[in-house]
């Protein structure tokens, strides 16, 4: 059996696998995003820690001596500062971090052949451009490790310090070209060289400490597998490993993404590596900030369960004119702006609760189909998408989807795809599996949710105001 760990932006999750893809325990802790100042965007490690003992343990439950491998997956670009002997100095810093718009001139001025080699937009929240600030506004006194959130995991568990192509070439301190760190960039920008060697994502990272045993509940010595970023995870645990196949994952943000085996550039979409190391070992992605945390947010201020919110929202056919810009922590894929701010737009005295929810899901999703237009420029033809992510389980909201993004959309029921991608990368690990394809025959077929409506003209036009209603706020 393998134990697949996934350590999320608001909440971690432990999978039980067995050898055959069977689910055989799952569990899923919270804990805190912290916001010292506007724009941050913070965790405390411990907390990590803490939660991870926990779900492993539930997840685990009477199957603690047939574990035979763990496997990690993790949010990505986030920054964990750690002195030499792995302890982290402060809070984690994460993706959805804006502090570091002010430092990223510094990235776009370097040399033409290291913006290319790097491969991706700059932006803020990347590891690179946290690193970047950390060095100008506090201090890296003390510092010898920058590492990505699941490698401070993985340092936790086996006390081996490394990182891997899937997640490291999410960092602006990557050479897509050379498969390896940018140490050139490095050196341009004044940064120590504080970044771990790399492994394959498959390969072996070491093995259960004592202390990291006791935490999980679970025996020492256990392999545990180097991972991968939870998106690259997600898409081996839901079978996206071909060319051809398309992903939108709808958690905390939403991401579209598309193997590949070539880098595929564009100006506002990224390129990264995924887990495999042959044919579609890339992947473009549109990766958008603004999903279910915004959406969170507005049930929150609503003072809704999440089963209230979507009846709500589907009370009305439309929010008709009223708009909701979701970019509550600035945005990725297409405007590359930190400093774009969520709003609800020619909100009137009409409007209902309902209104409110209807158009905070409309705006969500008109984000989404943005994302799709700018994943497209890359040449890619998408005619269909698999939905992934636990953000999508209504099926009316499933629909505004779909029919937001003109496209059908498919399921295989997978859940948790990112734990269950880190579980079958421990099992590529040990040898039990050969392949990444035959980790794929353990899945079920994917099956149609939803098309597209006949009649998409109203639809269209409420993403047509969407959209110039983000031109006015500009």
């Amino acid at each position: 059996m393998f134990l697949g760990l996934d350590l999320g932006t608001g909440s971690c999750k432990a999978l039980l696998l067995s050898e055959d893809g069977a689910v055989l325990g799952q569990a899923s802790r919270t804990y805190a995003v912290l916001a010292p100042q506007a724009g941050w965007a913070e965790s405390n490690p411990l907390e990590w820690w803490d939660a991870i003992g926990a779900v492993a343990k539930e997840a685990i439950g009477h199957h603690a001596a047939e574990v035979t491998g763990i496997g990690l997956s993790g949010q990505m670009h986030g920054l964990v500062l750690c002195d030499k002997a792995g302890q982290a100095l402060q809070n984690a810093i994460l993706w959805s971090d804006a502090r570091s718009s002010g430092v990223l001139e510094q990235f776009k001025q370097l040399e033409a052949g290291q913006l290319r080699q790097l491969g991706n937009p700059i932006v803020t929240g990347m590891l690179g451009a946290s690193l970047l600030w950390c060095k100008t506004h506090s201090s890296l006194e003390g510092v010898r490790w920058a590492l990505l959130p699941k490698d401070w995991l993985r340092f936790c568990l086996t006390g081996n310090f490394a990182s891997e192509p899937s997640d490291a070439s999410a960092t602006l301190l990557y050479n897509l070209e050379q498969d390896t760190w940018a140490l050139d960039v490095l050196e341009t920008l004044g940064l120590p060289n504080l970044l771990p060697e790399l492994k394959s994502s498959s390969n072996l990272a070491g093995t259960l400490t004592s202390s990291a045993a006791r935490h999980l509940g679970l025996k020492a010595g256990i392999p545990v597998a180097m991972g991968g970023g939870d998106t690259p995870c997600a898409m081996l645990g839901n079978g996206i490993i071909q060319t051809g196949t398309t992903q939108l994952s709808v958690g905390t943000g939403a991401q579209i993404i598309a193997p590949s085996n070539t880098p595929l550039f564009q100006s506002s979409t990224h390129c990264y590596r995924t887990v495999l190391e042959n044919e579609a070992c890339f992947y473009a992605m549109s990766a958008m900030q603004n999903a279910g945390l915004a959406l969170e947010r507005v049930r929150g201020w609503l003072g809704l369960t999440w089963a209230e919110f979507h009846n709500a929202a589907f009370e009305v056919s439309s929010s008709a004119d009223l708009i909701f810009l979701p970019y509550l922590s600035g945005e990725r894929t297409p405007h590359l702006n930190p400093h774009a701010r969520g709003a609800f737009l020619n909100l009137g005295l009409q409007h209902s609760q309902a209104h409110l929810a209807r158009a905070a899901l409309e705006g969500v999703a008109f984000s989404i189909a943005d994302g799709l237009d700018a994943l497209k420029q890359t040449g890619l033809e998408i005619p269909t998408l698999q939905l992934v992510g636990g953000g999508t389980l209504d099926p009316r909201w499933q629909q505004l989807l779909c029919d937001s993004l003109e496209t059908p959309l498919y399921s295989s029921g997978t859940s948790n795809a990112s734990a269950r991608g880190a579980a079958l990368l421990a099992g590529l690990a040990i040898g039990t599996y050969q392949n990444a394809f035959e980790t794929s025959t353990m899945l079920p077929k994917a099956k149609l949710i939803a098309e597209p409506n006949q009649n998409l003209e109203p639809i269209q036009e409420a993403k047509n105001r969407f959209r110039a209603a983000y031109a006015r706020a500009l």
